[in-house]
């Protein structure tokens, strides 16, 4: 799998750009985001390199999720907030401006926070099913 370029990330990871440090462990770091949302809208982010979610590497995903929900508390704790959302875009066309795996953690403070427009559409039951069929066979081929 090729490598992606280097990234914003890559320069605070490496402490060539300062960040505000929350947290950090082996796998994972976190930081304030320095064009926040709301007030402690925090970046969880992978020290392996991969632009998209499904690239990383196991041991980097289950780090996230291990520290996930603790900083969550740590947000909602320091901040007062009551709710939270959890954002993550793989590729530019959903949204994604730095192209390597990062979650927002970002509280919602009254008004302020992620602003979200949701248009659902229907999942008919023969085309559900046909796309769970390619999805598991997906997964069996992969071997989970």
């Amino acid at each position: 799998m090729n490598q992606p370029a280097p990234t914003i990330f890559d320069k605070i990871l490496s402490g060539e750009i300062p960040s505000y440090r929350v947290y950090e462990d082996d796998h994972v770091l976190a930081f304030l985001d320095i064009g926040p949302l709301s007030s402690g809208h925090t970046l969880v982010i992978p020290k392996e390199r991969g632009a998209f979610l499904h690239q990383l590497s196991e041991a980097s995903s289950a780090a996230i999720g291990r520290v996930l929900p603790r900083l969550c508390r740590a947000v909602m704790k320091a901040t007062g907030a009551t709710a939270y959302n959890i954002l993550q875009n793989n590729g530019t066309a959903a949204h994604q401006e730095v192209l390597h795996v990062h979650f927002h953690i970002i509280p919602r403070h009254g008004e302020s926070g992620l602003g979200i427009g949701w248009k659902s559409s229907s999942l008919e039951a023969p085309a559900a099913q046909k796309l769970v069929s390619r999805m598991q066979q997906a997964l069996a081929e992969e071997g989970a």
